[in-house]
């Protein structure tokens, strides 16, 4: 949901997961402010690092996670909205997820990796799901326990981020990694019994997608930015809502939640195979759209790429503290057309408030610690 640097010369981990991004390179443009006179010319070669394309992505696709979620309390009755929920749950985590993997390919087990993805997505993990759990209690739940080994809502993307990135080597030394990486999930996708530790459905089903953006290079997000993929991008999508309105009232959201295996939804065991293919191929088609629509040239919101982390995170909080003050439950008109864009306009303007940089300086010290007290000084070298 979820929460880096992002060039071509220099792939490493995107905001998407922590999708952290390195102090180093944030300019002081980036967040917001002045920078330091003695240290404008360390930091003018890391804002050359930075490529404008992927922070606009990573934004634009945390503004559609935010859009989907706050559709959910108000799209019952309503076919249009079940449509477009589904059309939008088909690609915006995995295009999340694809990017994510992009930024791991140099992920290798160094002590300086390992640091960095404990920093950058272990704690915010840890920090943000006793959030969540504290704040459900509070709200809606007294009974509601604190367990890290059952994310809960959004936290799930920290976790399977966690074990995605472990496992990197592993998928960069596979002949074939993409399709083993759908093997696993056409088997998570059949077998009921995997259980909920660490959202494991989830991580296993949606890893088909952080094992492509991995086998990804730069080459092949130029392609998708040729002016005929672009043209193509807007009949895709125009397909895809219509025939998502027409399977509105027959498939089950369950499919694009990738948290359940067949049976429990249930159907055969078989048909997890199949939709697990389906989704799949329609997953990496829209992706393809959506990032062939993508602005390539700086834009009012790329700063904003910076801290998608940040939106990821908070804009639970938003969703959820809605659902549980009644919001929806106390404005039937919420459920019309005008209701559902007014929601629409909400989730986005609270998401992006929620990715300014100074949110991102507030929050730092838990979605970019340094924690150097916690490792070794001579950790670099062993």
């Amino acid at each position: 949901m979820f929460h880096a640097p992002n060039a071509f010369q220099r792939p490493t981990l995107p905001p998407a997961s922590r999708e952290s991004e390195p102090r180093h390179h944030a300019p002081a443009a980036t967040d917001g402010g002045p920078a330091p006179a003695s240290g404008r010319s360390a930091q003018a070669p890391a804002a050359k690092r930075r490529d404008a394309y992927f922070d606009n992505a990573k934004f634009l696709a945390i503004v559609l996670v935010a859009v989907a979620h706050s559709w959910v309390p108000v799209m019952d009755g309503s076919r249009a909205a079940r449509a477009l929920y589904m059309v939008t749950y088909t690609f915006h985590m995995p295009a999340f997820i694809l990017i994510s993997g992009y930024f791991s390919r140099s992920f290798d087990m160094s002590p300086a990796k390992v640091k960095r993805l404990i920093t950058g997505v272990a704690v915010p993990y840890v920090v943000f799901e006793t959030a969540y759990s504290l704040f459900r209690r509070y709200a809606d739940d007294p009974t509601a326990a604190i367990s890290l080994t059952d994310p809960w809502y959004l936290t799930w993307f920290l976790a399977a981020l966690f074990v995605w990135r472990l496992t990197t080597p592993l998928w960069r030394t596979l002949r074939h990694p993409l399709a083993v990486s759908l093997v696993i999930a056409c088997l998570a996708s059949l077998a009921p019994g995997i259980g909920d530790d660490l959202d494991l459905p989830r991580v296993l089903q949606f890893l088909p997608f952080f094992v492509l953006g991995l086998q990804l290079k730069p080459e092949h997000f130029q392609l998708v930015r040729r002016r005929e993929v672009r043209m193509l991008a807007l009949p895709l999508f125009a397909v895809a809502v219509v025939f998502a309105y027409w399977a509105a009232p027959r498939m089950e959201l369950g499919w694009f939640l990738r948290d359940s295996a067949a049976q429990d939804m249930g159907n055969p065991w078989w048909s997890g195979v199949v939709m697990t293919l389906a989704l799949f191929g329609c997953a990496t088609l829209l992706t393809a759209a959506f990032l062939s629509l993508v602005p390539r040239r700086p834009m009012w919101f790329t700063v904003l790429g910076a801290g998608t982390i940040c939106g990821y995170l908070l804009h639970g909080f938003l969703v959820k503290g809605a659902g549980y003050a009644g919001v929806f439950d106390r404005n039937e008109w919420m459920i019309s057309p005008i209701g559902l864009v007014l929601v629409s306009v909400v989730a986005a303007a609270g998401v992006t408030l929620m990715c300014t940089p100074p949110v991102r300086r507030v929050l730092r010290c838990v979605t970019e610690p340094d924690m150097n007290w916690a490792f070794r000084r001579d950790a670099a070298r062993l």
